[in-house]
């Protein structure tokens, strides 16, 4: 199981260097769309939808992306940003405000309509984040991924070696609060060499620490609805790792987040570095 868990990584991270740095904006935008498209299959799913429904759920989803982003050849362009600010802003919202409350009590949504809305709003806030960031500079874009994934990692090696006490043992046992110490301290760690190497304003640690936050709870709230669905993995496409949604959801709020965080510093003229 170890065993196929590494290949399967090792596999993604080499496609995922090889296609950001290497594909054309065009090509970025096919393959992220149908991982997207992936993850909304999944998130149909966990929400039980039919096998009709679900098909009719990723095509509507699939048109409402290709239509905004074709919007940039069209009479819309210039509303195409204010129109992808706004998904962000939802996403955001959705994240601060609602979901703490939704993990809070724990209850089941049972509102299949509604969560079919938030998959939507969720994942496509994902795949325009993933443009813009990717636009604005592959290695950000990279940067982002490997602070989520260090944490991930070190919350899991922290909490499997001194993992005492659960963080949410309702919705999944097996994190803990050493576990969160642990990615805080990670990311601590990298943010502070990145900051003395190249400069940068020790906000960024403080911002790293609510990357790691955001990510933690996009794994609990996939979590909740996995267990609400009875279900282990959203998916088996990925051989050790489950599905699409299993390796995305750290990243579902924290990169739109980002890319909402830096277009409103844009705006305010805010600098990143000291």
């Amino acid at each position: 199981m170890l065993r196929t868990r590494v290949i399967t990584a090792i596999l993604l991270v080499t496609g995922l260097l090889l296609t950001v740095f290497l594909a054309s904006k065009q090509v970025w935008a096919i393959v992220t769309l149908g991982i997207s498209l992936l993850a909304v299959n999944e998130w149909a799913q966990l929400i039980k939808l039919s096998r009709p429904q679900s098909i009719a759920y990723v095509v509507i989803t699939a048109i409402i992306s290709i239509c905004l982003l074709s919007l940039e050849h069209t009479a819309l362009a210039p509303y195409q940003a204010y129109i992808e600010l706004s998904l962000l802003s939802l996403s955001a919202l959705f994240w601060i405000a609602i979901a703490p409350l939704w993990l809070g009590q724990r209850k089941a949504c049972q509102q299949r309509f509604m969560m079919s809305i938030l998959g939507i709003l969720l994942i496509s806030a994902t795949w325009v984040a993933l443009e813009g960031l990717h636009e604005i500079n592959p290695w950000l874009l990279i940067g982002v991924i490997a602070t989520v994934s260090l944490a991930d990692s070190a919350a899991y090696f922290a909490g499997k070696r001194f993992g005492r006490h659960k963080l949410a043992p309702n919705i999944s046992p097996g994190k803990t609060w050493e576990g969160v110490l642990g990615a805080l301290a990670a990311v601590t760690v990298y943010g502070g060499l990145l900051c003395y190497y190249h400069q940068y304003s020790l906000w960024l640690v403080f911002a790293l620490w609510l990357v790691v936050l955001f990510s933690i709870m996009g794994d609990l709230v996939e979590s909740l609805m996995k267990r609400q669905a009875g279900l282990k993995d959203s998916g088996q496409l990925l051989p050790g790792h489950g599905g699409i949604l299993d390796r995305i959801d750290g990243f579902i709020p924290t990169l739109p987040m980002i890319l909402l965080s830096i277009s409103l510093l844009h705006f305010s003229g805010f600098n990143l570095h000291g």
